[in-house]
């Protein structure tokens, strides 16, 4: 529709104002400083939004999805996932057959897994506009269905492009827990270079460092991550577009103005993105939806000694609470030989964790969605969550926070 172009080219040249001039840093500064070490390696935005506002705008004259009826649309929908499915099953194969040593010339042993995977991603290239459209036109449906709109339609139209992602260095100080910096890196570097970069970052400026992945990231269209999981895409692709939303408002406007206020957002997000994607699925994909948590149905006894349950969040909140007492402290050295102590724990339950830091909970806190987590006692999480359980709608509760600019009003929305 014309309408939707109009305010997507509006919405597209926003977002390259704001990327524009954020780009600027004082000379001088912390974060020009930490520049130095990453300019040359920084994720191209303006590049990538160029690109990627002209696939979208192109999809959007053409609509092909709308001319498809709700089955045929579901069905390309199924058909996308089985194509990323069937690349990642192949390019599985095609590394395994490099990797083995039993095979002396890989490239002759490859050559038809090489062929298949040519042969699939220009199938995906041909399905994945079509299939992007759908979602985009589903959750849109949702949304309005929900009250999330202007006029009837969501505003900015929901648009997202699936594509690599760029990782995130994230820098806090050592002394306390708060993020300075939040730097995107090209999508092709090696796990020996985010290490390098980190050690260069923390031994030139004494602060504590972590290149992190990202799954998604909530410029114009939205960037996300390529993914055979139906629910994760349904629920990042809401998460994203749910910061496209709060970007035309106060509280999205303000983002970077504290961590207070860049919690409130991300945990935004976060509850509206779970919400969203969950409906989503119920409504389109009903056979996706992942299975009800158990509950106890005997009247059994529990066993004397049962065998205790790692719990990935809980143990997660403990660390963070003692971090920033030992911190509080001036403890700085106990603070991270503890966090190195519990990444050995997390690693040794099967959480892979590469470094435990500062700059980790820097980053992770400010999702506080949930009850625990790496947030650890932080009261704007936990406020966040109160708004949403005293308003009677996703809507009203975006309504009201997307218009705050502080966290005070957060507070006092909440305990008022």
């Amino acid at each position: 529709m014309l309408w939707r172009r109009i305010v997507s080219c509006f919405f597209y040249g926003f977002v390259f104002i704001l990327l524009l001039g954020a780009s600027a840093a004082p000379p001088g500064d912390q974060l020009d400083k930490i520049r130095t070490f990453t300019r040359q390696i920084e994720f191209n935005y303006v590049g990538w939004m160029l690109q990627a506002s002209e696939v979208k705008l192109s999809q959007s004259a053409s609509r092909a999805a709308l001319y498809l009826p709700p089955k045929a649309q579901k069905q390309l929908v199924l058909d996308y996932f089985d194509l990323i499915r069937k690349y990642e099953q192949a390019d599985t194969q095609l590394t395994d057959i490099f990797a083995d040593p039993a095979i002396p010339n890989p490239w002759e042993a490859s050559s038809d897994v090489r062929s298949n995977i040519t042969e699939i991603n220009l199938q995906i290239e041909k399905v994945a506009p079509i299939a992007e459209g759908i979602f985009e036109i589903q959750l849109s449906t949702l949304a309005a269905d929900e009250g999330i709109t202007f006029g009837g339609q969501p505003i900015p139209p929901i648009s997202y492009h699936v594509s690599p992602i760029p990782s995130s260095l994230i820098v806090s100080p050592r002394k306390i827990i708060r993020q300075d910096a939040n730097i995107s890196l090209k999508t092709d570097l090696t796990t020996d270079q985010k290490v390098a970069l980190e050690n260069k970052v923390d031994n030139a400026l004494n602060v504590s460092s972590l290149v992190v992945p990202i799954g998604g990231i909530g410029i114009y269209p939205t960037m996300v991550m390529q993914t055979t999981d139906i629910n994760w895409m349904a629920e990042v692709v809401a998460h994203e577009w749910t910061h496209n939303y709060l970007t035309l408002r106060p509280l999205g406007i303000n983002y970077e103005t504290n961590p207070e206020l860049r919690t409130m957002n991300e945990t935004a997000a976060s509850i509206s993105g779970k919400e969203l994607g969950k409906l989503m699925i119920e409504t389109y994909y009903p056979e996706f939806l992942p299975p009800p948590s158990s509950e106890k149905t005997s009247s059994n006894p529990e066993p004397t000694s049962p065998q205790p349950v790692f719990n990935f969040n809980h143990e997660m909140h403990l660390t963070r609470i003692q971090v920033d007492k030992l911190l509080a402290e001036g403890k700085i050295a106990e603070a991270e030989a503890y966090m190195n102590q519990q990444r050995i724990l997390f690693w040794e339950h099967g959480y892979h964790i590469r470094k435990l830091n500062q700059a980790y909970f820097a980053f992770y806190g400010a999702y506080a969605d949930e009850t625990q987590g790496a947030a650890g006692e932080d009261p704007v999480g936990n406020a966040v969550r109160q708004l949403r359980s005293q308003s009677p709608s996703l809507a009203d509760f975006l309504n009201r926070i997307s218009w705050m600019w502080s966290s005070q009003q957060l507070m006092e929305a909440v305990h008022g």
